[in-house]
This record gives structure tokens, C-alpha cells and sequence, in this order.
């Protein structure tokens, strides 16, 4: 049994590089090792900063392993090593990197930690928010700037601990200029563009923000793991009540405007699936219309059941940690008010304790109902009040019917007798009306029917009028109690289909994955937790565990309390979507899967039908010129013979490059191509890459310093990328190559005039066999660009397209400097197209 500890993991999260991570990790190392923990640095990217490379001084540092990849050399870290030392604390940079393929069992750098926590050494490690993956999309919208390596925000919120490392953009861009992040040659073009002061602050709050959000999931679950149920004000929740009345938007809006008051505030609107009280007068329509208006207003909606509406939204409020409810005041009249006694507002405001509730007023405060409010079932108060009227309102109707006697016959005695019966079983139900008609009949006997003041219960008459009276009672208590059971049914019946239809919105809408159902169903049921298992838990703790079936082999638990039957009937509907949630996300991954096999195969299918075409031409007009000058039967002269020399020669050498291209993208994609990196000026390759192609505007490419590459393979890409370019630019105008260099890359752009490409269609170009915008199948198998991305992405660069202003396509082929070169040897360069 392995019962080694697991590492424990810290993370310092840093907006943009040199804010001073690795710097602060390097200085922890250091601390620790002072206090005698054998610390051990396992990879420190230092980037050349001096002060940083002397916080290594006194470290015992792990040599880094060397990884040959496609003719270079590249530092790794060496992962085999550091396990082999077992220190207490490793100290690992770069927890993003993306290892050299072929270098060691993983992947991702990320991945090798895991390896190291798992073993039981406690890690150190740096990251910048650009790196997450949740925010990798946002980033490149605020930079501009592409972000290829990325770690998952879930191996970072499991860190033990995250330590933001801020610092202000002003102060960020006076380190920049003092020197102390890159070298002088790069200081002023990362000014320029990645370090802006907006894109700075733009990361700086995104960086915040994630941490803040780490930070209240620590709290949550410490809450929970220690039954606080009182609210702790270290962020403002505004939770507001929804009935789906009219009234909704206007609360809506309130509750947006005190969220916004404080920074980070947060907005949950929740509706309970009752039909009385908050409920009184739903509208679904108003309700779905109000849910869109609370996300586009940054909230979040939810719905739960409860069988108590103000009991339902302060055990929310709770939960949600929440510090302030807003609601609407009650649309009931002052005197509907007096007779049904306190409303949901102000039973809210007496459960509410330390959370602040608004009652916000609105254009249908006091004005009733829009639909009657209904009773789903007697309360105890008329489960009292009903034997005691049955008893009390017969004596006190006698009382009042002996002053006047004499002016009241006996039958109108009688019906009076009769009507407080009927009022009697409206309010406590069949046993009430029969209490009430016992006494009344009783009472009636005795004093009003002669002879007066003795009961004649011999009489058949009267036992015929006793019997006939409590019938009557008992039959409108059985019509009052079964419209009351009803009522309650269709009440229960509008809360779950309520529920479920807001389940079932939110999965149409696409945002329901299968942790977000299991929150959703724990909220709405109110339980401490819910999880999907394989198999039933052995036995029930206390009673609060609720099992139900969530398709073959899963089951779906909740604990914290026992649900109701009907609750249970829903609940099973929640688990069916939970199951239907797990079986997609398998087909998911079993399509996943299959997608490699359908594009090998569409690649198959689209290669043999290029092939069948393009290599037969060339295939056939040599062999017609060779099968001809072998004839016997015809004598050619030594011009014509010359021709077909030159005929088969040529069918020969585009034969030979067609084949070459198709070798060349299979050894791309097995990962095999032989490359030979050196330090590489582009006059020593432009000229022989552009031989074929006439009339070429070549710009601004003398002063560009060497790139790091394989000469004969960017040859090739410039080769391919000026030809496609020229046969797409008009009769005229020429293709034009122009070069610059920033930031420690060279970017080389082919312009074409042509006719252009729309976005939608632009990674298709980069599809071996695809002819984009070439109407002439002559033109080769379709295998320049996939070729050209394909062998400049294996030299470390990248190959994009881009508009041309004023029409046409640009191929920009990005490119590492080779070490050492001076990037600000390079002058300013023409912007591409404004030439004539």
C-alpha cells in the first residue's frame, strides 16, 4: 500500500512577465532553505535579469536534461533527476511550458509536477494569467497576441496555495524602461504594443478577479466544512426575489445598481416554485423574459422549491453567503392584508438575522393580486380554529337567535344554523363541519324546536333533520377539503414543471456540464451536497441521503436532508437529464475518438482522387514523349526530338516535386523531418526562393537580422507562398515581400492583389489537397500552404494569413531570431499594399 504524503503545491500568478515571480519564488527557496528544508531548484527561467539570476546563488540547482528535436537542442527539466534527489521543496519555473516532444514522459510541464506531488515533494511554481485556459480567449482579444501554451484553471485552483504577484502598470513599464525585464534593443517595441498601459490594467483585473474567485471558493468550503450559517460581509451578494409578476424587472435593476456599488459585487436572482405568496400571479414569459435580463446584467438565476416562500429564499440567501435580499413590496390591499394576517415580506425581514433586506416599491405595491392567491393545504392555525368555531360559532349564533325570538321563524333559524355549518367546514375541513353540525343540531333541538327547552331526539322528524343537517355538513367539508387536495396538486404540479423548465432552459442554452447540473440540483434541493456515483452508498447517514437511478450504472446522491415524495419525483427528473448529460459526454469522446480515423480518412480519400489526376498528367506526358522517341516507325528530326527530351525531362522534374512535396508532409505530420537550425540571413535565401517568380517587390529585407532555421526548408516556404501569390495577383501589379523585426521574431510577408479570402475560410487553406480560389486544377496537388505552415511550424515559427489593405491576402511567416542577433538592427518597413 503506498501511503506516501502528497506534495503540496504553491502558485505565484502574475498579470504579465516581470512582475517578479520567479524572483519571489527563488526568494521562498531561499527562506526555506534557511529554516533547513532541503530545497532543491528543479528549472528557474531567469531571462538573462541579473538580480534574478543571483537569488539562485546558495541553491542547489538540478542540471537540466538536453533534448534533441528535429536537429536542435533544447534545456528541459530534467524530471527523472529531481525524483531521484526527493528533496522536500522543488522549486519548478514555467508552470505553463509545453516540453520538447520526445523529451520525457509528458507533455506539459504541468504534467511533470503532478508526477512530483504525487511523490510527495512539495512544489513551487510561477504562472501568468495569460496561461490559463478559461482566459486564454480574452487575452488575445486585449493583446492581440496568440497564447500557445496554456495549463487548466481546475490544476491551478487545486494549488494548496495562490499568491498574486501585483504590480501597477506604471510601475510594471518603469521596471520595462530601467532595463530590469528585457534587453534595451527590445524595451521600446514591447512598450509600444504588448505593455500598453490599458492592456496591463485589462490583465492586472483579470488576474485580480480569478483570484478573488479562488479566494471565495476557500471561503465556501470552510463555511461549509464548519456549518457557519451566519453571513461573513467580505463581498457583496445581492440576492432578489422573483415572482415572475411585473414587477420583476423594476426589482431587477435595483438589486444591479447595489451590486454595483462594490467592486466584485455579485447578482443572484432566484425564484421559488410556489404558487402562493412570491408566486402569487407567475408568469413564465415574464419569468424567462427576467432571467435574460439578469445575465445580461452579469447575474446569475436560479430557481429552488420550497415549501415555505420566505422559509425558501433566506435558507438561499444563506447559502449563497449572501449579505443583502431586495423584494418587492406586497401587492396586497391594506385590508387583504389585515384579514390574511403578515405577507412574505415581513416574514422575510424576521427570519433575515444579519442580512439586510430591501422592500423596494413598485407600480403595483397595493394594488392585489393579478390572480387569486390559493391555499394548498390548512394550516395549523385552521386546524385549531375549525373544532373550536364548530363549537363555539353554534352557541354563540343561539345566543344571538334567543334575543330575537319570536321575530324569526324556524326555518330561517334553521338555515342560519346551516350557513355556520357550511362557514365552519370552509375553514377546518370534515371534521370541523361535523363537530359543528352535532352542536348545531343539538342547540336547534333544545331551544327553538317545541316543545322549547327539551330535546326531542324521539322524534323521527328530528333525527330525520339531525341526520339531513350533518350530510349536509359533511358533504361541503368533503367539497372544501377536495378542492383544497387540488388546489395543492396543482400547486405542486406548476413548482416542478417550473423547475424543470428552467432545468431545461439552461440546458438548451448549452451551459449545463455535468458539475453545473449537480450544483443546480443541489441548490434547488437545498442540500449540503450532490454528487454522481457509480454505485449506491451502503447504508443512509442520519437519514438525509437521497439516492435515485441516473441511467446504466450511475447514480445520482444527495445529502443533507430528507426530500418529500414529490420532491423525490422530481429530483428523478433532474437525474435523467444528469444521465443524459453523462451519456453525451461519452459520445462526446467516443466521437472525439473517431474524428483522427474520419479525417485520415477524408485525407485518404482526398489524396488518391488528387493523385488519380495530378500525378497521372505529368506520368503521362513523359511517358507519351519516351514511348515516342522509342518508335520505330517514325523518324523525328533533332528539333523535335529535342522537344521531347525536354518534354519527358520536365513531366520528370514536376513528377519529382510532387512526390517530394507528399514525402515531405508525411515526414511533417510522423514528426521525422530532418532539420538543421543555423543562424540564417534572408538575402542568403530570398534569391534562390524566388527564382521562378517574376517581377518581385522586394523590401526592407538587407537590415533584417539572421533568423534561426533550416535554409533549404524556408526556401521552400517562400517558394511556395510567392508562386501561390502570383497566381492570384492581377496582370499589373507584383507580388511583394517585405520583412521586420520585433520583439525577438522576424515576421516575413508575401502580399498578394488578389482577390482575397473571407475569414471563414481561411484555415482551409492550410488543408493538404485544398485548391481555395483555384479554378485551374493544373495549378498542383493542393499541398503548397499545408506544406509551408507545416515546415515553418517546425522550424519554431508560424505561418498566418492576413488581409491586404486595399484588397488581396498576406501570408505573415513569424520566425525566432537566431541568438544573439540585434533586433534593432532592423529599419522601419513599408506597410504592405500602399505601394502602386
Amino acid at each position: 500500500m503506498n501511503d506516501v504524503r502528497r506534495g503540496r503545491l504553491k502558485v505565484y500568478l502574475g498579470a504579465a512577465p516581470g512582475v517578479g515571480k520567479t524572483y519571489r519564488m527563488l526568494d521562498e527557496a531561499r527562506r526555506r532553505a534557511a529554516r533547513g528544508a532541503d530545497v532543491v531548484v528543479g528549472f528557474a527561467e531567469c531571462h538573462g535579469r541579473p538580480l534574478t539570476e543571483a537569488m539562485l546563488d546558495g541553491l542547489e540547482v538540478v542540471p537540466r536534461a538536453q533534448c534533441a528535436y528535429r536537429g536542435g537542442y533544447f534545456e528541459e527539466m530534467d524530471l527523472p533527476a529531481v525524483l531521484a534527489r526527493c528533496p522536500e521543496v522543488a522549486v519548478v519555473d514555467e508552470f505553463a511550458h509545453s516540453n520538447v516532444p520526445g523529451g520525457g514522459r509528458n507533455a506539459k510541464r504541468w504534467q511533470d509536477i503532478d508526477v512530483l506531488l504525487a511523490a510527495g515533494i512539495d512544489v513551487v511554481t510561477a504562472v501568468n494569467v495569460q496561461h490559463l485556459a478559461s482566459l486564454k480567449d480574452v487575452v488575445e482579444k486585449i493583446t492581440g497576441v496568440p497564447q500557445h501554451e496554456t495549463v487548466p484553471d481546475d490544476v491551478v485552483r487545486r494549488a494548496r496555495q495562490i499568491e498574486l504577484i501585483d504590480m501597477p502598470p506604471e510601475g510594471l513599464r518603469r521596471r520595462m524602461a530601467h532595463g530590469n525585464i528585457y534587453t534595451p534593443e527590445k524595451i521600446d517595441a514591447a512598450l509600444a504594443n504588448y505593455f500598453r498601459p490599458g492592456n496591463l490594467t485589462a490583465l492586472r483585473q483579470l488576474a485580480l478577479l480569478w483570484v478573488a474567485d479562488r479566494v471565495d471558493e476557500a471561503l465556501h468550503t470552510y463555511r461549509a466544512e464548519h456549518a457557519i450559517g451566519g453571513v461573513w460581509e467580505t463581498r457583496e451578494r445581492v440576492v432578489v426575489a422573483l415572482t415572475g409578476g411585473p414587477e420583476g424587472d423594476t426589482l431587477i435593476r435595483r438589486a444591479a445598481r447595489i451590486a454595483d456599488r462594490s467592486a466584485g459585487g455579485d447578482l443572484l436572482a432566484v425564484h421559488v416554485a410556489r404558487s402562493d405568496g412570491l408566486a402569487a400571479g407567475v408568469s413564465h414569459a415574464s419569468l424567462a423574459r427576467q432571467r435574460r435580463l439578469v445575465e445580461d446584467l452579469g447575474g446569475s438565476y436560479h430557481s429552488v422549491v420550497g415549501d415555505g416562500v420566505a422559509t425558501a429564499l433566506v435558507d438561499f440567501a444563506r447559502t449563497e453567503n449572501a449579505t443583502q435580499l431586495v423584494l418587492g413590496t406586497s401587492r396586497r390591499g391594506r385590508f387583504e392584508r389585515f384579514l390574511t394576517g403578515p405577507g412574505t415580506g415581513e416574514t422575510v425581514t424576521e427570519l433575515s438575522g444579519d442580512i439586510d433586506v430591501h422592500r423596494v416599491t413598485h407600480e403595483r405595491a397595493g394594488r392585489g393580486t393579478l390572480l387569486p392567491s390559493r391555499r394548498r393545504t390548512l394550516s395549523t392555525a385552521r386546524l385549531i380554529a375549525g373544532p373550536v368555531a364548530g363549537l363555539v360559532l353554534p352557541v354563540l349564533l343561539t345566543v344571538c337567535l334567543a334575543q330575537v325570538r319570536g321575530t324569526v321563524n324556524l326555518t330561517s333559524e334553521a338555515l342560519l344554523f346551516l350557513l355556520a355549518v357550511v362557514g365552519v367546514a370552509c375553514i377546518g375541513g370534515v371534521t370541523s363541519a361535523v363537530i359543528a353540525s352535532v352542536t348545531a343540531s343539538l342547540l336547534l333541538n333544545y331551544w327553538f324546536i317545541p316543545p322549547i327547552g327539551q330535546f326531542t331526539l324521539d322524534d323521527p322528524n328530528a333525527i330525520l333533520a339531525l341526520g339531513v343537517f350533518t350530510v349536509v355538513a359533511a358533504t361541503v367539508a368533503a367539497v372544501v377539503d377536495r378542492s383544497l387536495r387540488l388546489s395543492r396538486r396543482s400547486a405542486r404540479a406548476t413548482a416542478e414543471a417550473e423547475t424543470m423548465s428552467s432545468l431545461a432552459g439552461s440546458i438548451v442554452r448549452g451551459g449545463q456540464t455535468i458539475p453545473a447540473l449537480l450544483e443546480r440540483t443541489r441548490e434547488t434541493f437545498g442540500t449540503d451536497s450532490a454528487e454522481l456515483v457509480d454505485r449506491p452508498p451502503d447504508h443512509e447517514i442520519g437519514g438525509g441521503v437521497t439516492t435515485v437511478p441516473a441511467g446504466p450504472g450511475a447514480f445520482l446522491v444527495l445529502r443533507g436532508r430528507t426530500l418529500s415524495s414529490s420532491e423525490r419525483r422530481v429530483l428523478a427528473a433532474f437525474a435523467a437529464h444528469v444521465g443524459s448529460a453523462v451519456e453525451r459526454a461519452q459520445l462526446a469522446e467516443a466521437a472525439a475518438e473517431i474524428e483522427p480515423v474520419k479525417a485520415a480518412d477524408r485525407l485518404r480519400t482526398a489524396l488518391l482522387r488528387a493523385v488519380g489526376h495530378d500525378l497521372r498528367t505529368p506520368l503521362a506526358a513523359g511517358w507519351a514523349a519516351v514511348t515516342s522517341l522509342r518508335g520505330r516507325d517514325v523518324e523525328f528530326s533533332e528539333e523535335d526530338r529535342d522537344e521531347l527530351l525536354a518534354t519527358a525531362d520536365e513531366s520528370m522534374a514536376k513528377l519529382n516535386r510532387l512526390l517530394e512535396n507528399l514525402l515531405d508532409l508525411s515526414r511533417l505530420e510522423a514528426g521525422v523531418l530532418p532539420l538543421s537550425l543555423r543562424a540564417t540571413s534572408l538575402e542568403e535565401v530570398l534569391p534562390m526562393a524566388l527564382a521562378d517568380v517574376p517581377d518581385v517587390d522586394l523590401r526592407d529585407v538587407e537590415s533584417i537580422p539572421p533568423v534561426l532555421v533550416d535554409p533549404p526548408l524556408l526556401e521552400r516556404v517562400i517558394a511556395n507562398l510567392a508562386g501561390n501569390a502570383a497566381r492570384h495577383t492581377p496582370a499589373g501589379r507584383r507580388v511583394m515581400v517585405t520583412a521586420s523585426a520585433l520583439g525577438g521574431r522576424v515576421e516575413l510577408r508575401v502580399v498578394d492583389r488578389g482577390p482575397g479570402l473571407p475569414t471563414t475560410g481561411r484555415e482551409r487553406l492550410f488543408e493538404p489537397f485544398q485548391r481555395l480560389g483555384d479554378t485551374d486544377n493544373t495549378a498542383g496537388l493542393g499541398l503548397g500552404l499545408a506544406l509551408a505552415r507545416g515546415l515553418t511550424e517546425a522550424m519554431n515559427g508560424t505561418l498566418t494569413p492576413e488581409d491586404t489593405p486595399g484588397g488581396g491576402l498576406t501570408m505573415v511567416v513569424s520566425l525566432p531570431l537566431a541568438e544573439g542577433a540585434d533586433p534593432s538592427a532592423s529599419t522601419a518597413v513599408a506597410t504592405p499594399g500602399r505601394t502602386p
